[in-house]
């Protein structure tokens, strides 16, 4: 990789931020900055072409990170410069418009002053830590004094960690669907299995790429202290157990729909099995009702007493073949 000036760190009003009661023009950068002691943390959400161009201005970037930047469907990766890190990484998001997880993905350029994040979707957990580090001086300090690299630590961190409640209601929700099974909902139960499972293999689609990205975030050692490696490890613990319960939970929930389909069979059988009993204790009397229906003279014809004598017979019949098919079990 073709080594890069040093970025252009320019003082100017538009890297001050947004300034508190000001509106932003429709095509002007929406830049959001915190500094301090020397660090800078800039957010841009959503990147847009003006915002490509605030950035052209102030840092030299490769043009390859910009298509990156802009580009969708990229791949998690960890790219090292002589100047700077550019880090791509995706966690997951629930999309309320559409009612499923998507993956968000987040830039991010590491300097050895300077970090750059750039959600393409609002992340809840980074805004929030976006905004304690602009609110409060004491986190701030603590929170910038460690240099960029703990300060990136702290952003992947939370983002990662924001996936366990998510990966919770969806234990909870596969117990739920267990004792809805049991209870004899099988029915109503096979769409929100099928739900379940696409969840889940959204998230495996989300998580499967990353592992390998933050692996190679905790091999490099550009802006990332000595004394860091261990909360990258950490990072990479917590990406593992992810991915762990997410093994479990494609398990439990291909487990689950082979239960509701036995369920479901079971219920199929026992029908089955009432109509065909049903359909064998009526045959012989449909056999007995069609032999003195016949056209032709039959003993007691015309007679008061044939025909409660026919009747008699097609009773026992009844009676016992039920008797008999309840002393099997079969009704």
């Amino acid at each position: 990789m073709p080594s890069l000036p040093k970025p252009r760190l320019r003082r100017t009003a538009r890297a001050r931020g947004p300034v508190a009661g000001f509106q932003p023009e429709p095509d002007a950068p929406k830049v959001e900055i915190v500094e301090h002691d020397g660090l800078r943390w800039i957010n841009i959400e959503r990147p847009r072409q003006s915002d490509r161009a605030w950035m052209e201005e102030h840092f030299d970037f490769h043009p390859l990170d910009y298509e990156d930047v802009f580009s969708r469907n990229q791949r998690p990766k960890v790219d090292e410069y002589p100047d700077y890190l550019f880090v791509v990484l995706h966690f997951a998001a629930f999309d309320k418009n559409v009612g499923r997880l998507n993956a968000a993905e987040v830039d991010i350029f590491i300097g050895p002053d300077y970090v750059i994040t750039l959600p393409n979707e609002p992340l809840a957990p980074l805004e929030y830590l976006f905004e304690r580090s602009r609110s409060r001086d004491d986190f701030r300090e603590q929170l910038f004094s460690k240099g960029a690299g703990y300060l990136l630590y702290k952003i992947v961190d939370d983002c990662v960690d924001a996936s366990f409640p998510m990966l919770r209601k969806i234990g909870n929700k596969l117990e739920q669907l267990e004792e809805d099974i049991f209870e004899g909902r099988s029915k109503e139960v096979v769409r929100d299995i099928s739900n379940a499972k696409q969840e889940i293999i959204n998230f495996r689609k989300i998580v499967r790429p990353q592992r390998s990205a933050l692996a190679d975030l905790e091999r490099t050692k550009r802006y990332i202290p000595e004394g860091l490696d261990i909360y990258f490890d950490d990072i990479n613990d917590a990406s593992e157990r992810i991915w762990d319960m997410l093994e479990n939970f494609k398990e439990v929930s291909e487990g689950l729909e082979s239960t509701n389909e036995s369920v479901l069979s079971h219920q199929v059988n026992d029908i089955l099995r009432v109509l065909t009993a049903i359909s064998v204790v009526v045959l012989p009397l449909t056999l007995v009702a069609s032999i003195f229906g016949m056209n032709t003279r039959v003993p007691g014809e015309q007679s008061l007493v044939g025909f409660y004598a026919v009747i008699g017979v097609m009773v026992v019949l009844l009676v016992g073949m039920i008797l008999a098919f309840r002393k099997r079990g079969w009704l």
